[in-house]
């Protein structure tokens, strides 16, 4: 009877050690990915660096995302109920919005790059300044890029909950933007 239980032990051993497997390496990649994470120019943390931790890597792999274009970051950021407080019209809700809306950025500016100018951790909140840079040389709806460079800041202010952006408030230099597009008249 020993010999009988042994072999369904070796086999729920492995049905148990191969995701468990697959969840370490999945884990030690993403930790090796942190390590290029973009860091702030400046930083203030209200309380308990320790505490803040978390927050601070949930910020920056949402950067990562803005600044590489790389959805796994994006998916590492936010949370699955994810909701943007400030929900530009046409956008999806959710983990989606932000994965389309960068998308359709980088159709227009495919070099875009990101820094954190300013990063600020209070409680459960994170407020960041951000720095946009790069050339418009795709095409943004019927305008098509000449090459132009494409320089704006945003702001934004996320709610962090289990490590992880819960809820986003954010307000980009628009004006700016379209300017730079040729949208607008300066």
């Amino acid at each position: 009877m020993a010999s009988t239980l042994l072999p369904t032990r070796r086999l729920l051993s492995a049905a148990v050690a191969a995701p468990l497997f697959s969840l370490a390496v999945c884990s030690m990649a993403a930790q090796a990915d942190d390590r290029n994470l973009p860091e702030p120019h400046h930083l203030a943390i209200a309380g308990n660096p320790a505490d803040a931790a978390p927050l601070i890597l949930a910020a920056r792999r949402y950067a990562a995302f803005w600044n590489t274009g790389d959805e796994r970051y994006a998916r590492l950021a936010l949370a699955p109920d994810f909701i943007d407080r400030t929900l530009p019209a046409g956008r999806l809700q959710g983990v989606a919005g932000p994965l389309q809306a960068s998308q359709g950025f980088r159709s227009a500016v495919p070099d875009l790059s990101m820094e954190i100018d300013d990063m600020v951790v209070a409680g459960d909140r994170i407020s960041l300044h951000l720095h946009f840079r790069g050339h418009f040389s795709g095409q943004f709806g019927k305008l098509k890029g000449k090459g132009q460079a494409i320089d704006f800041r945003a702001f934004d202010l996320y709610r962090i909950a289990d490590g992880r952006i819960a809820d986003n408030w954010h307000l980009e230099d628009n004006l700016a933007l379209m300017q730079q597009f040729g949208a607008t008249q300066p």
